[in-house]
């Protein structure tokens, strides 16, 4: 392929005050004469990584693919993006970053968010295609006694927008847990605590504040439509009874506010899992409840597997999705070789998992598997026989990571526009 077209200087662009004849100028690659929209249309087929990789070929290739017009061709590209690790020291002196993985070719994506004027960035949630990060101001902009609280930032690193949202307490971002709601829930951002909520509309001056008036702190809330759904731990201080809660964004705050879904018929579905968590299911209306299969009631039972339970909040009937295979439960519980069912159970007795994903995606993570994670994809007719539903593999460790424990969730890259 001809080399491509040079970048004229101020001093070159009128060949009459160049040193150089416009005759040794070599000439430009065909591509390079084609029209944008033909250009647009030969990119728009091909995978979102190439597509970006295509940007840094060329000053010409870099504006036809970074124009408006031109990403709002591209379809989303469905995405688990990483949380920093915990204990992370950032490095000032390197430039920001998101780290990703795709799913759909097994390769790992690394986005610039160099574009956000903060020194240390720290992704947290997304919806819609926009990133939510929280930012630290410049190590030189603090004082050694005090420190100004974090930023909350939505973005998009395809468009390289950006926005600060209102300030919020520091308490707010040590301990809050942000979720992104959706179009369909007016696309608000809520950040959570034990006894209140923040609540963030597109287009407002600042926060609302809500007590969210649950019999505990609110344990992986997830958003589903417009509504938010949370395990609640209702028992003692000896024994944990999990309950399921759920609230429409629009109540929070309201006297109705929270309500406990429960049904007779469930029975003890959440007395057989340890430390259950919530992941969104696939499609609009699945939430898949992942958690350590107790091998018994105890209190201190171990636990056996994986479980991952789904609810359909059409009928509200829970059935089993899948089950960790027992291979790959081993390495997370630490036990290795032929051993006997008791003696990993045993082992896996204090073994805590990660669990993180969405829309019909989860991932895990965990001290005795570092430097990879295992993912299991949900599958749409779910076999009956225990086991068997839903894909499951290894994904090798993110370049750059090390040896940590991961933690992330799911971001769809788009070129949606900051609203």
């Amino acid at each position: 392929m001809p080399l491509p077209l040079p970048i004229p200087t101020e001093e070159s662009e009128d060949p009459s005050s160049s040193s150089l004849p416009p005759a040794n100028y070599p000439p430009p690659s065909p591509i390079q004469l084609l029209p944008d929209d033909t250009l647009h249309h030969i990119f728009s087929c091909l995978p979102l990584r190439e597509t970006l990789a295509s940007r840094s070929v060329c000053r010409h290739f870099h504006d036809a693919l970074s124009s408006p017009s031109f990403l709002s061709l591209l379809p989303p590209l469905p995405l688990l993006a990483l949380r920093h690790p915990r204990h992370h020291h950032h490095n000032y002196h390197l430039p920001p970053s998101l780290l990703a993985f795709d799913p759909s070719s097994s390769r790992w994506l690394r986005l610039s968010l160099s574009f956000v004027p903060f020194a240390s960035l720290s992704p947290v949630t997304a919806s819609s295609s926009l990133l939510y990060l929280w930012a630290d101001p410049s190590p030189s902009s603090s004082s050694s006694d005090s420190k100004p609280p974090k930023s909350l930032i939505l973005c998009n690193p395809l468009t390289r927008s950006f926005r600060i949202l209102p300030p919020l307490g520091s308490a707010w971002s040590r301990h809050g847990t942000v979720l992104a709601a959706p179009a369909i829930a007016g696309s608000a951002v809520l950040v959570l605590t034990e006894l209140a909520a923040l609540s963030y509309s597109p287009g407002a001056a600042s926060w609302r504040k809500f007590s969210l008036n649950l019999p505990s702190k609110p344990r992986s809330p997830v958003i589903i439509g417009a509504s938010i759904y949370a395990l609640c731990d209702t028992g003692n201080p000896w024994r944990s009874q999990w309950k399921l809660f759920s609230c429409a964004i629009d109540d929070l705050g309201c006297p109705r506010g929270w309500a406990q879904l429960e049904r007779h018929e469930w029975g003890d579905v959440f007395d057989i899992l340890k430390r259950p968590r919530l992941v969104r299911g696939a499609g609009t209306s699945r939430i898949l409840m992942i958690g350590g299969l107790r091998s018994s009631f105890a209190v201190d039972a171990p636990c056996s597997t994986v479980l991952i339970l789904r609810l359909d909040l059409r009928t509200l009937e829970w059935e089993e999705a899948g089950r960790m295979p027992p291979e790959m439960y081993r390495c997370f519980a630490g036990v290795g070789g032929q051993r006997t069912a008791a003696a990993t159970a045993n082992a896996a007795g204090n073994n805590k998992v990660k669990v993180f994903g969405g829309e019909g995606r989860v991932w895990f993570s965990g001290k005795r598997v570092r430097g990879k994670m295992a993912m299991w994809e949900e599958e749409e007719e779910v076999e009956k026989c225990p086991g068997v539903g839903g894909t499951w593999k290894w994904v090798d460790g993110a370049p750059g990571y090390g040896d940590v424990v991961y933690r992330g969730f799911v971001f769809d890259a788009a070129a949606n526009e900051i609203s």
